[in-house]
């Protein structure tokens, strides 16, 4: 990567639009993981204050998980919660006022395998147990893709099997969330998963993986209406919201990362807006959110900017709906009372 990091980022500056608005950012990290290849290695709490704390009226953001800090021994599955509980001393850090009046992690969002099936249980009481105020969920990172660049982290058709949805309806018992990320051709698979699963609430993250590099890269028409197919089916099962973000990615093929000087909100919103309006459209502003993916989205765009893109694009919902995509959603989703 040419560029990136925070004096690439400082060359676009602007004062944050609407700086009132309340806003729950409802997907971003915390990693230390000291590797060459990750664009901010390091981003703790000092980091993610000085990102919501940059002019918008952030209240709370929900961890998602990152495969980081997991516990170094025991059984594989239990070492996830080590994670869990990492996060839940920096919410608790964040809740003392030290770093600004936002609330990091107000909910949590752990690992567990769903592959499991019901011996996922004990995992959830684990997880549970290291965040008893903070715990809402899990998410299961499902991309499979036939395109070797994207990095699978799941085997094809891994949706449809039935010790995963063994485990998904145990989720489910327990009133717990799904975060499911997945590259954009499973999202018929996806739909088919939310049938089985009606009670379970499921969270689409990045609005379905889509991937205009590699394999996809110079097929935009075909990936656009396999997209918006995939995207379509998925809304039509009432137990899935989406989230709208993930786009500073470079597997979305805009290459903003790669650029002297960073992109400005204006540009962006208006590159953002045929792909978040369908999904606006699709969902209904109720099921829809705003989402940083902060730090992997911060190689393209800082948080200022990209706010103030959102707040841009969606200029002509109303108050209502608005006040939905930046924090009714994600408080309801994740039982955030901020």
């Amino acid at each position: 990567m040419p560029f990136g990091g925070n004096d690439w980022l400082a060359l676009t500056q602007e004062p944050a639009l609407e700086p009132e608005l309340p806003i729950c950012d409802p997907h971003h990290h915390f990693w230390d993981f000291r590797v060459q290849s990750i664009p901010y290695q390091r981003y703790l709490l000092h980091e993610l204050a000085a990102d919501i704390n940059s002019g918008h009226n952030v209240r709370s953001t929900v961890f998602v998980e990152a495969r980081s800090m997991y516990r170094a021994s025991g059984p594989a599955e239990m070492r996830p919660v080590g994670e869990v509980e990492f996060v839940q001393g920096l919410a608790a850090a964040s809740a003392s006022g030290m770093y600004g009046p936002g609330r990091a992690a107000s909910a949590i969002v752990g690992h567990a395998d769903l592959k499991l099936g019901d011996k996922v249980a004990p995992v959830l009481d684990a997880l549970q147990a290291a965040s008893p105020n903070r715990f809402k969920g899990i998410r299961h990172n499902v991309t499979w893709s036939p395109d070797p660049t994207l990095g699978n982290r799941e085997t094809q058709g891994i949706l449809a099997n039935s010790n995963f949805r063994k485990g998904a309806m145990v989720l489910a018992q327990r009133g717990l969330s799904l975060d499911a990320m997945l590259s954009f051709p499973q999202l018929p698979e996806l739909a088919d998963f939310a049938k089985a699963v009606p009670n379970l609430p499921i969270i689409l993250n990045h609005m379905g993986g889509v991937s205009r590099v590699g394999l996809y890269a110079n097929k935009d028409a075909e990936v656009q209406a396999a997209w918006r197919k995939g995207i379509a089916a998925v809304a039509a099962c009432p137990n899935v919201t989406v989230k709208l973000g993930g786009m500073g990615m470079p597997r979305w093929g805009f290459g903003w990362h790669a650029r002297e000087k960073p992109i400005g909100s204006a540009e962006l919103a208006e590159a953002m807006s045929p792909w978040m309006g369908y999904c606006i459209q699709q969902f209904g502003p109720d099921r829809c959110m705003f989402e940083s993916n902060f730090p992997p989205d911060k190689v393209s765009y800082s948080y200022n900017v990209m706010y103030n893109a959102f707040k841009r694009l969606s200029k002509g919902y109303s108050t209502g709906e608005r006040a939905a995509m930046f924090h009714g959603t994600a408080a309801r989703m994740y039982r955030i009372n901020d």
